[in-house]
């Protein structure tokens, strides 16, 4: 007890050193929903975005006003602003609003304060206003200018807030200004500064529907911002609704409809288009296209005299405007209704996959609006509503990959393929993404030993296929397959069996299931039927513990001679390395190899192993366990001196899930078949396949059709999934796009922080970790009731990490953290902090009542 309270102390004091020395983890995004936010789009530039947010303003803060109505308030921000202060948009509805006022015959209405902002510019546009000067973190000057005014009609006041948040002075696009006035900004600094804008709009209480923002874009929904990124790229995590401000100009049905497509294809919700009458009734084809999914509202033309300040032109559009704003207040209303509403409905009619339904109380579920490359937008109920980001750690499921810009060339890929093949039959056919994705597969994951690609939908068939290939191969290697016609099948007597692992998972297909061996996904509960037709044996494991890589043999797998020699390794690195196949080690493994399967075909002549099957390295489902490399060598190698074919489920592990493209280069040693799917597509789509050598091909070749391979889907090798794959496979690969590869080695650097892994493993609530590639794994230590898949232990960590902003599921009580190939360290890094600070947590509460996880 006392040694473990000094290693408690010891721990506590490491990881503050560390943490001390680590870049803190920063909140995650949010904003919040207590009030509507729209973002104004502009198809083009020059067409009047900020005549449209005056409008608004004026409608919500003037038109609507009475004196008994509650005051209301504004905020209007422009996050990107050139040409300043000579074109400064903001002023300019500052000044607007302030004369719209003056100029309105309703002086019994609220009295209007009125203020104007602008927080950072750069060099050159500072010098060009009178304000303290600091020099802020990205390059640009606190300028902290600020100005107001009051129009007075009453001692009750509504509230027009604009800002200004990052100006530059050449009136050039954003990129091209900030990088001539040495000023760019990075998309994560525009980010930060407009949510700590919304956060201090939204302390404001004004009760439900008495403050609206507006959001302004600069340019078209194209134009590029102070980084360089689309502006409609830039924003997307806040994924603001909006409204899109139209050409009525010749050629602006072109440009608004590209524009609004450029939207919905990153998932904005547009709730109006607006734009100017030029007399060419763009609005009747606009229209149509839209088919009524969207209004389409038209404004007067706007005089281009403006001597009388628009006033006129205001007021005759102030039933526009109006309608405009009911539109939005609508728009905004439904859309948190819906929000709310989702969680009972969800209990009420859906069936989720491996959930207990009693053990998940309706406050629990998590309501996901959108997602943006590896993060989820999370919406919460408590309190304000709000919108907040979560790190996606369990990568929905092992399929995500994508940074957010890979998800949009997908998205745009994908809906080319659709438009362009929507869905076409398959056999005897070919067409360019089903080829291109096929060549992709042999030249990649299938080098050196595949030669044919078999398209499915999911991993579980893959792995049906898989076996179908394996027990053809095996049963034509030792004359099983007879000669026969069309209407006589000579069926011998004989029983295929696979040689799997414990601890192993497949798939949820019945016959996938058969090839595991007993576990809670193979129960009599889940399939009564089961007779589980396979040898399992029950392999080594390798995991960190205090620092240390350690070698566990399970039990019956113990030889004193040779076991207690090799308990332990210096470092990770030594547990891949081929020198190990000249060990002591590697001799048992094939003899206690040999000999299970010695045992199990020895007495039964008409019962054979028919394949090889096993999850190479990592065992994903089974609790996130990676199995010693070694030992999977030597079955690989006994099986291949006995011609039984050999399958490597890669569904989980392929794709530079473990830091490589494929286990293979891992394990260093090949299949005859081997499955693939989840991130092979990025995790946008469902597309699965099987790859096998020419060898388990020919065996299906024959001169009747009976002999073929008979398996099939209506959607095999479907273009939308075969282009996604093609894509995801190229960008993970490629130095310019995904820039954690290391292309002379052909493996991803090291994701995770050392010091950090080292800390953690040494954590006394914590029994083992496993780190590799994009995953890292640990086993809380637990005992009885609280370990196995089961477990409920490890939920009010869950919970925990979940405020964080990092969505994680459990293997009961097997925590895991995964990322994607393109996700930078430092995120890994904050990922590893807060769960370090919350297991610290963890460590004094859990003595409490199970009752309490």
């Amino acid at each position: 007890m006392l040694f473990h309270l000094l290693r408690h102390r010891h721990h506590q004091h490491c990881f503050r050193r560390l943490i001390s020395t680590t870049t803190s983890p920063s909140p995650p995004l949010s904003f919040p929903l207590s009030h509507p936010a729209y973002i104004i789009w502009g198809s083009n530039t020059s067409l009047g975005k900020t005549l449209i947010s005056t409008g608004l303003a004026s409608s919500f803060l003037l038109s609507s006003a009475t004196a008994t109505s509650p005051p209301r308030k504004f905020l209007y921000l422009k996050p990107v602003q050139t040409g300043f202060p000579t074109d400064s948009d903001s002023n300019f509805l500052f000044t607007k609003l302030s004369s719209l006022a003056s100029s309105l015959p309703n002086h019994n209405a609220h009295s209007l304060y009125s203020s104007n902002s602008v927080l950072k510019a750069s060099h050159p546009a500072s010098k060009s206003v009178n304000a303290s000067q600091i020099e802020s973190k990205c390059g640009m000057y606190e300028l902290n200018f600020h100005e107001e005014k009051k129009t007075v009609f009453t001692n009750v006041y509504s509230e027009l807030i604009c800002k200004t948040l990052f100006a530059w002075n050449d009136a050039v696009s954003p990129h091209l200004a900030a990088e001539r006035e040495n000023t760019v900004v990075e998309d994560s600094d525009v980010l930060e500064c407009l949510k700590n804008e919304l956060e201090l709009f939204s302390k404001i209480k004004n009760g439900y529907l008495n403050s609206f923002c507006i959001i302004e874009t600069a340019g078209g929904v194209a134009s590029p911002g102070p980084s360089g990124s689309l502006q409609c790229d830039l924003y997307r995590p806040f994924r603001f609704p909006g409204v899109l401000v139209g050409d009525g100009r010749l050629g602006g049905i072109s440009g608004t409809i590209s524009a609004y497509e450029s939207l919905k294809l990153r998932g904005y919700d547009i709730a109006a288009v607006v734009f100017e009458d030029h007399g060419l009734t763009n609005e009747v084809p606009l229209l149509s296209y839209l088919r009524n999914r969207v209004p389409v509202i038209l404004l007067p033309p706007v005089p281009k005299d403006m001597s009388n300040d628009l006033v006129e032109w205001f007021a005759e559009s102030e039933k526009i405007f109006n309608s405009l704003k009911e539109v939005m207040l609508s728009d905004f209303s439904k859309r948190v209704q819906r929000l709310n509403e989702m969680p009972k409905k969800a209990r009420d009619v859906l069936w989720w996959p491996f959930t207990q339904h009693r053990l998940i109380p309706e406050d629990s579920i998590t309501v996901i609006d959108s997602r943006c490359g590896e993060n989820f937008a999370v919406y919460k109920a408590q309190d304000n509503e709000f919108i907040t980001e979560q790190f996606d750690g369990c990568a929905s499921w092992w399929t995500q990959g994508p940074n957010a810009t890979l998800q949009t060339e997908l998205a745009r890929d994908m809906g080319y393929a659709a438009g362009r093949f929507g869905h076409v039959m398959f056999p005897e056919n070919v067409y360019e993404p089903a080829l291109e994705c096929a060549e992709l597969l042999l030249e990649g994951v299938g080098k050196g030993w595949a030669s044919r690609t078999y398209f499915s939908d999911n991993g579980s068939t893959a792995i049906e296929i898989a076996l179908k290939m394996a027990f053809r191969k095996f049963s034509s290697d030792n004359g099983f397959v007879l000669d026969y016609d069309s209407n006589n099948t000579a069926e011998r007597s004989i029983e295929l069996k696979v040689l799997a692992l414990k601890g192993s998972y497949h798939g949820d297909t019945l016959g996938a299931m058969e090839a595991q061996a007993p576990s809670p996904y193979t129960g009599f509960l889940q399939q009564p039927w089961y007779s589980g037709r396979g040898l399992f044996l029950d392999p080594p494991t390798v995991f960190m513990s205090n620092s240390i890589w350690n070698l566990s043999f399970p039990d019956g797998m113990h030889s004193e001679s040779v076991t207690n020699k090799i308990m332990a390794f210096r470092s990770r690195d030594e547990i891949f390395d081929k020198s190990r196949d000249h060990s002591d080690l590697y001799g048992y493994y094939s003899s206690y190899i040999s000999q299970q399967l010695y045992q199990y075909t020895g007495s039964e002549g008409n019962i054979h192993i028919g394949a090889l099957l096993i999850e190479p390295v990592i065992q994903g489902a089974g609790g996130m366990l990676m199995i010693d490399p070694l030992f999977q060598r030597a079955l690989v190698n006994e099986c291949r001196r006995r011609n039984i074919p050999i399958i490597f489920d890669e569904v989980f592990t392929g794709f530079w899930r473990l830091g490589v493209e494929s286990a293979i280069e891992l394990l260093g040693c090949l299949p005859d078949i081997a499955c693939f799917a989840k991130l092979m597509t990025g995790g946008i789509i469902p597309l699965a396949t099987t790859l096998a050598s020419e060898e388990v091909f020919n065996s299906f070749i024959g001169d009747s059709k009976l002999k073929a391979l008979l398996h099939g889907h209506s959607y095999s090798a479907h273009a939308m999934g075969c282009t996604a794959a093609a894509k995801s496979i190229k960008w993970f690969k490629d130095p310019s796009t995904n820039f954690n590869i290391i292309a002379e080695r052909r493996l991803l650097r090291e994701l995770w922080n050392e010091e950090l892994i080292q800390q953690i493993s040494s954590h006394p609530s914590v029994q083992k970790v496993v780190v590799l590639g994009t995953l890292f794994a640990l086993e809380l230590r637990a005992e009885g009731s609280d370990a196995g898949y089961a477990s409920q232990y490890s939920r009010s960590l869950i919970l925990k990490l979940r405020e964080d902003g990092i969505y994680m599921r459990p293997l009961g009580n097997v925590i895991y953290l995964m990322c994607g190939p393109c996700t930078a360290p430092e995120t890994c890094s904050q990922l590893l902090i807060k769960l370090q600070r919350r297991l610290e947590e963890f460590e004094q509460i859990k003595e409490e009542p199970a009752s309490h996880y």
